[in-house]
């Protein structure tokens, strides 16, 4: 508060002026009035006067009143009016201070308002108090419940204390931050002395952060000057603190939901992660459904696809020279060079069948026998890769076939089950099954080609017709050579028009042509095995006749 002049009472002209000579000519007497500096502001100076009495307020002298015995009522007078205008001056003070600190209130408010995450709003609330209340430095020191220690999350000047400290000093500084209290600290020597304020700061006051009972940490401000803080400072950090406290605690309350949401999140994200391995999202799309959750007992849809199996060929005779674990091993090690390739070729796994795989491809069947060449391509890399490690080679067959599949869900509510049905599926095992006759790599229904928009983009061979075991009515099948080790793959490639032509002579029953072009074929191609069967049925045919009612179609009786 401003020092009160007492110029300003005697020397303007009001009713206090006016009542204060009325006296002095009542009294008829000489008097002088002098401020504490000895400057006259009524009266005579030049006059010697007996008594002198202080005009004084709270112990500060505001001058003086000259006189005879009667001084002492003219200084009781003024002494009456300082301290009325002190009063009004002090009143004035108290509501301007009041006035600026609902102001600073409203605007720390809208500032909180505006600010999301509780280091944020510590940070506000520090700038805030080391703007209004003259510091060196500052610091936000929040309780972490679960590290049972104190972490600075707001900072602004200079760093006061030492951060190893305030960790090793937990349960001495709790007993000050922590006791949800607001207090000056003049004397820092405590503090200073265990190392945890450094040894510039002369002063401190802090305000515990707090809602209702809880204290969460404490608002800090630090003074290189010995006794720098007021009570008034005090209530004003204190009122910072407060108000910021519950601000924070809203954000704290935030961000644990936000993180027990992204927990339950990644969760639900590792579930389906999980279970997209065991059901593929593909098979779950397919149902009309996002994710495995939405499923229901009885969703089905109907689509044309192109199903793909694979078998390694004698599995049996491989896996007996393995132990259980070797064996296992080398599924693992095999599936997991095919599902990739499956994928790239924009199909699904639908099972792995130990050795044998099944695959989906919901699009143009040329995906699928793109993936079958480049899985039969994958092995030729998987047994250079044995051969070093002095193991056999492996060869596996493919068959695949392109018609109407039922994927659905099956099962009861206690058990429910990803399953495909389909005659589709069964055509294309038994194709796969026909590799092992034919002894070919890739071997493909007439269903598949008639899909393919670009044909010829595959190097395809004509089989003929086959009546698989269980079917009534027989099938075309086309052998695919893309996929054969090179050395194969280029003595069928330039025989291919010949095998072709000799495959159409065979149909059609001319048989000593047909005969004339697979024996063309195998002098090109000597180790070619399907062209070896159809020489040898050709000469069977041309020693022995043809059966009867003979069209060419090869009946199967195993599957």
């Amino acid at each position: 508060m401003a020092r009160i002049n007492l110029k300003s009472i005697v020397g303007r002209k009001n009713e206090a002026t006016t009542l204060i000579r009325s006296l002095i000519e009542e009294f008829k007497s000489e008097f002088s009035i002098e401020d504490a500096e000895g400057n006259l502001l009524l009266g005579n100076k030049d006059l010697t006067y007996i008594h002198q009495e202080p005009i004084s307020i709270d112990d500060e002298l505001l001058g003086w009143v000259k006189g005879d015995q009667r001084a002492a009522i003219i200084a009781q007078l003024l002494t009456h009016l300082v301290q009325k205008e002190s009063d009004k001056k002090k009143m004035g003070s108290e509501v301007l201070n009041l006035y600026q600190e609902v102001n600073l209130i409203f605007d720390f408010s809208e500032k909180l308002a505006q600010t999301m995450g509780a280091a944020p709003i510590s940070q506000i609330t520090l700038d805030e108090a080391s703007r209004v209340i003259s510091s060196d430095s500052g610091v936000v020191l929040m309780w972490d419940e679960n590290a049972r220690q104190l972490n600075p999350t707001a900072i602004t000047g200079e760093i006061f204390f030492n951060p190893e400290k305030i960790h090793l000093e937990q349960e001495f500084l709790a007993r000050i931050v922590l006791n949800g209290q607001s207090e000056i600290i003049n004397d820092v020597s405590s503090l200073a002395g265990s190392g945890i304020v450094l040894p510039w700061v002369k002063s401190i006051m802090f305000s515990a952060l707090k809602v209702k009972h809880r204290v969460m940490g404490a608002l800090i401000l630090a003074s290189k000057e010995s006794e720098r803080y007021a009570a008034g400072d005090l209530k004003l950090l204190t009122t910072l603190a407060l108000q910021s406290s519950a601000a924070i605690e809203s954000a704290l309350l935030y961000e644990k939901n936000i993180q027990e949401a992204h927990e339950r999140e990644e969760a639900m994200r590792k579930v389906y992660d999980a279970t997209a391995r065991f059901v593929p999202h593909e098979f779950i799309n397919a149902l009309g459904r996002s994710v495995i959750t939405d499923v229901k007992l009885g969703d089905q849809v109907e689509k044309i696809v192109t199903v793909l199996f694979s078998d390694i060929r004698e599995y049996t005779t491989i896996s007996e020279k393995m132990t259980p674990a070797e064996n296992f091993k080398f599924v693992c090690s095999f599936n997991e060079r095919m599902g990739p390739i499956i994928r790239r070729h924009n199909g699904f796994i639908n099972q792995y069948l130990g050795d044998a795989i099944m695959a989906i491809f919901p699009g143009n069947s040329a995906d699928a026998l793109s993936a079958a060449i480049a899985m039969q391509k994958e092995v030729e890399v998987f047994n250079k890769e044995r051969k070093q490690q002095q193991k056999a080679p492996i060869r596996i067959g493919v068959g695949m076939h392109t018609g109407s599949l039922i994927m659905g869900i099956t099962g009861d509510h206690d058990r429910m089950d990803a399953t495909t049905i389909s005659d589709t599926v069964n055509t294309a095992a038994r194709l796969e099954g026909l590799t092992k006759h034919y002894k070919g790599g890739i071997i493909i229904s007439d269903a598949c080609l008639q899909q393919i928009a670009d044909p010829s983009r595959f190097y395809l061979r004509h089989l003929g017709l086959v009546q698989l075991k269980g079917k009534e009515e027989p099938i075309r099948i086309h052998e695919c050579i893309n996929g054969d080790p090179e050395n194969e793959f280029r003595e069928k490639l330039s025989a291919l028009p010949v095998f072709n032509e000799g495959m159409q002579y065979y149909l059609d029953k001319s048989f000593e042509k047909a005969h004339k072009a697979f024996n063309s074929v195998l002098e090109n191609a000597p180790g070619d095995p399907i062209a070896k069967l159809f020489h040898s049925k050709t000469k069977q045919f041309i020693d022995k006749g043809i059966p009867e009612n003979w069209i060419g179609v090869v009946e199967m009786h195993e599957k």
